[in-house]
């Protein structure tokens, strides 16, 4: 695709990568079979192809408008198209760069920018969240249905072991998953102490800075990485053997640091070291000698793999397999490759498709009656809860409960 980037990111290495993936688009059209946006609307503005489109109009200089801002808006970022891409279209570096500028030219109206800006403030502090959370769970019968849906029951977190082995690693302590769940963490650290390993929080990490990036706050999400390299890079020094993210939407944006960090000297070469210490937790129990010490009281389960496992991390499969081999017996689940319809705070902002999205995701995952669904990410575990007939949970909490003394 023939492509001249003019204005501001003309010369720029953000206009450069825009223009490779422009480039390397042939037009087949095959994203649209897999793009969730795309086989609800039928527009083709609402497929990968079309958005690309739009993209190299508006980073061409051509006139943008509301409406192609709308479109975009409409796009899940679940990076199904590009495990779809036969020409290997890194669309979510496009879309990112051009959707940014997008916005730059034709802004959006005062209540958009404050939703955003609201969702943005709270969901990166645990602390505030925490509080909303709270209040929201004495007033939930009184709230609207998309809010009351976002309002997770208080679990406890159950025993956390102190870190006193040898091995060690970092763990993301995150903001919404410290807030509304913060027992993934304490099950991530009594798996990972049967193998001998700790896993260490750093006191000054938080947020992975995914959300403020995604809802026109790229620099605020930069600063978010920046925060989390500074907080880490001590034990990065002393020898740590991993960064360990048990949410598999914080996992791949970390794995984005060495792009959101591309133009900033002081930080690049160590994004691209945190980068590449990044491990979703399958990624390490996979190869580890973990056994069952006792059969699955309900061993009739559903997987449902989140975009950013499948998508993002490539890791497609390898949950379903691990559990398994721990006794479990995971159900068929059709059009697993499509996205729940969380993606962030895609579902507050875009209820009609995301509760079609999320309808649709949990009738086949529900479809065989599972006694329990497993998911491996926090917005996943906050969308499919509140309407799922089997009650959702984290696959870890499925390896904690067959492997525990």
């Amino acid at each position: 695709m023939k492509t001249v980037i003019q204005g501001s990111l003309s010369g720029t290495t953000g206009g450069e990568i825009a223009a490779q993936a422009l480039r390397a688009c042939v037009h087949c059209g095959m994203c649209n079979a897999t793009c969730p946006t795309y086989q609800i609307t039928g527009d083709e503005l609402d497929g990968p192809r079309g958005r690309i489109y739009l993209l190299k109009q508006a980073l061409e200089g051509q006139p943008v408008s509301q409406t192609t801002l709308r479109h975009l808006d409409r796009c899940l970022s679940c990076r199904a198209c590009e495990t779809t891409c036969p020409s290997g279209v890194q669309y979510h570096r496009l879309y990112d760069i051009g959707r940014e500028a997008v916005v730059e030219q034709v802004g959006r109206p005062w209540t958009e920018r404050l939703a955003r800006a609201a969702i943005r403030r709270v969901t990166r502090s645990a602390t505030l969240l925490g509080a909303a959370l709270t209040a929201g769970r004495l007033v939930r019968p009184l709230l609207p249905k998309a809010l009351k849906a976002k309002v997770t029951p208080r679990i406890a977190p159950g025993l956390r072991p102190a870190p006193h082995h040898v091995r060690r690693m970092l763990m993301l302590t995150g903001c919404a998953q410290a807030a509304a769940a913060p027992h993934f963490n304490a099950v991530t650290a009594r798996v990972f102490d049967r193998l001998g390993v700790s896993l260490v929080e750093a006191p000054r990490a938080g947020c992975c800075g995914a959300v403020s990036f995604h809802l026109d706050a790229p620099h605020e999400g930069a600063a978010a990485a920046r925060a989390n390299i500074d907080a880490w890079w001590p034990d990065i020094e002393a020898g740590a053997e991993a960064v360990v993210v048990n949410s598999s939407g914080c996992a791949a944006f970390i794995k984005d640091y060495p792009d959101v960090l591309r133009d900033d000297p002081a930080y690049a070469e160590k994004a691209r070291v945190v980068a590449s210490l990044v491990r979703d937790p399958i990624q390490l129990l996979s190869a580890a000698d973990l056994a069952a010490r006792r059969a699955p009281a309900e061993p009739r389960i559903a997987v449902h793999e989140p975009c950013t496992l499948q998508h993002g991390l490539r890791l497609t499969g390898q949950i379903g397999a691990l559990l398994r081999r721990l006794g479990y017996e995971p159900q068929p689940v059709a059009d697993a490759h499509i996205c729940c319809g969380s993606a962030g705070a895609y579902s507050l902002l875009q209820p009609e498709m995301a509760g079609k999205l999320k309808a649709a995701k949990l009738a086949n995952l529900n479809a065989h009656q599972p006694a329990a669904i497993y998911t491996a990410n926090i917005g996943c575990w906050m969308h499919l809860s509140s309407d799922s007939t089997a009650p959702v949970r984290h696959w870890l909490e499925a390896v904690d409960e067959v492997t525990r003394p």
